[in-house]
């Protein structure tokens, strides 16, 4: 007999459903600590540059201080589950990320910029597609993106079974 307990309920044993998972167990857990990680470290940054040396590049400091917001909210949405704030929410940060880390690369001078270095005093959260925090604000929205739909689609398997009629 094995020591792993049965989380069935008499409900979902009925219906032939699985057992609902516990809320922010798993893949979600890690998913969004790495995002309230990111969200700190980006909001900081971008508070300090901002209060520091807010002439030298402001265009590139208030898109860090967006992209910690939208860390923020990412963050939130994951945790309570709010999939359609996630959603968006995540996809603008991918946009946000290749847009702004193509013209980090491209054009420099349009975000103020004054060097492509990533670990720069005047870059970005998203400089070079995230370079100065290891790539993870790239890596991080694909993988966001996945998780919610990996969730759709296990949900909508579930609500495919037919329900017993009472």
């Amino acid at each position: 007999m094995s020591g792993a307990q049965n989380t069935e309920t008499p409900e979902s044993a009925a219906s032939g459903t699985a057992p609902a998972r516990r809320a922010g167990a798993g893949v979600g857990r890690v998913l969004v600590a790495v995002y309230a990680i990111l969200a700190l470290a980006a909001t900081g940054r971008s508070v300090f540059q901002i209060i520091d040396r807010f002439g030298e590049a402001p265009v590139a400091f208030l898109l860090s201080a967006l992209a910690g917001v939208i860390y923020i909210v990412a963050t939130v949405a994951l945790g309570a589950r709010l999939r359609t704030l996630a959603l968006v929410t995540i996809s603008i940060e991918l946009v946000g990320v290749l847009v702004v880390g193509t013209l980090s690369l491209v054009a420099p001078a349009l975000l103020g910029l004054h060097s492509l270095d990533p670990f720069g005093r005047d870059s970005t959260v998203w400089s070079a597609y995230g370079a100065g925090y290891l790539l993870v604000p790239l890596v991080l929205p694909v993988l966001g993106l996945l998780y919610l739909r990996g969730r759709t689609a296990r949900g909508s398997a579930r609500g495919a079974t037919p329900q017993a009629k009472a």
